[in-house]
């Protein structure tokens, strides 16, 4: 499994200073988002063929089931293909540091980093067929960038330490097992971690000191563990519950046994993110790119990443009955929400890191 993004104090600093850069000629970026995606669907197969090969960043074969995508490119359209690992910060420093010597012709990264990526002018923008089916807040206006499916922040219990599971914040507050968070300071799953946790105690974005404040009791009682959640810990019982990502806590739970863990969206609320692809601006196979993003927003793209846990992100696609297997219901996300003002949640991103370090650490026993 693809290690997680990381959202450091340095990459917040980042994305704060990158939303007062632009691009400086906006005439021809215009001419040149109007040329993207004016082409055909037909046309990009055509020329996709041609160009025969489609190499990803931060997209392998066992991260959201990325491999039944690359093999039904290889066998639907002989498109061959080539993945390098990494993190969404290192995707867009490779893209930035090589321009034209590109080796990388799309990535996929954290909802954080669709918009960094468009501001520092390294896409190449492209609207699929299913445009219209993508809500509004999972892309930008003119396709540089698309999340492709979600996550939602979700509680994994071991139930041969927790005999009553937790199925809401109130549950966890008042519970006698320990509480794995991971590393708030470095982990974007930790942190909408505690950002899920201010939804449910009346914070938002622009406030997330109840989120802080509900950790800190935790810490304070010695219930909080702020160390990652990995496969190898949970198989050796070592944690109680934990803070995940739905598609995290799903494919632990599927690895380890099915019937030791329990999975569920908390009741009282919780935050739905997302990954976006973004295309490579100085793509050397541009076409094989935009086939590889039409084809994730298809029905067939759509159920792939359904079997590798990630919930689709257009709602109207009808998934065969093994892919909608490997998801939760959908009535455990009806007090879910995606953040609605990203701007604000880059600012309170630089205080929870300060806040975290000074009213939760300081009491992890």
């Amino acid at each position: 499994m693809r290690k997680g993004s990381v959202l450091t104090m340095a990459a917040v600093g980042v994305l704060s200073v990158s939303i007062f850069t632009g691009c400086s000629n906006k005439n021809e970026d215009t001419k040149n988002v109007q040329a993207s995606n004016q082409v055909s669907v037909e046309d990009v197969i055509k020329n996709a063929k041609q160009e025969g090969q489609v190499n990803s960043v931060g997209m392998p074969d066992t991260w959201a089931n990325w491999k039944g995508t690359w093999q039904d490119l290889d066998s639907k359209y002989g498109i061959k293909h080539m993945d390098t690992d990494m993190s969404s910060a290192e995707e867009l420093a490779k893209f930035e540091s090589e321009k034209e010597n590109a080796t990388a012709d799309i990535g996929d990264v954290g909802a954080s980093f669709g918009p960094l990526a468009e501001q520092k002018g390294l896409t190449l923008p492209f609207k699929t067929s299913h445009w219209d089916d993508v809500p509004k807040w999972a892309k930008d206006d003119n396709g540089d960038w698309m999340i492709g499916y979600t996550g939602t922040i979700a509680f994994l219990t071991d139930k041969t330490n927790v005999k009553n599971p937790p199925k809401t914040w109130k549950d966890l507050e008042t519970g006698d097992y320990k509480i794995a968070i991971g590393d708030v300071l470095k982990a974007s799953q930790a942190q909408y971690g505690v950002l899920a946790a201010a939804y449910a105690n009346g914070g938002d974005e622009k406030n997330i000191k109840p989120g802080i404040d509900f950790f800190a009791k935790l810490a304070k009682q010695g219930r909080l563990q702020t160390n990652n959640v990995n496969l190898t810990a949970l198989e050796k019982g070592e944690v109680d519950v934990a803070i995940v990502w739905d598609f995290n806590g799903l494919g632990y739970r599927d690895q380890i046994d099915k019937n030791r863990f329990d999975v569920v969206i908390p009741q009282e609320a919780s935050v739905i993110s997302g990954y976006a692809s973004v295309i490579n601006k100085y793509a050397k196979n541009p076409n094989a790119a935009k086939l590889a993003r039409e084809y994730i927003f298809s029905d067939e793209g759509q159920a792939n990443l359904a079997r590798g846990y990630a919930r689709p992100i257009r709602e109207n696609v009808k998934l065969p009955e093994d892919a909608k297997a490997k998801l939760l219901p959908n009535d455990m996300y009806k007090n879910a929400k995606p953040v609605s003002d990203p701007k604000a949640w880059e600012q309170g991103m630089q205080q929870l890191l300060s806040l975290w370090q000074e009213k939760v650490l300081m009491n992890v026993k």
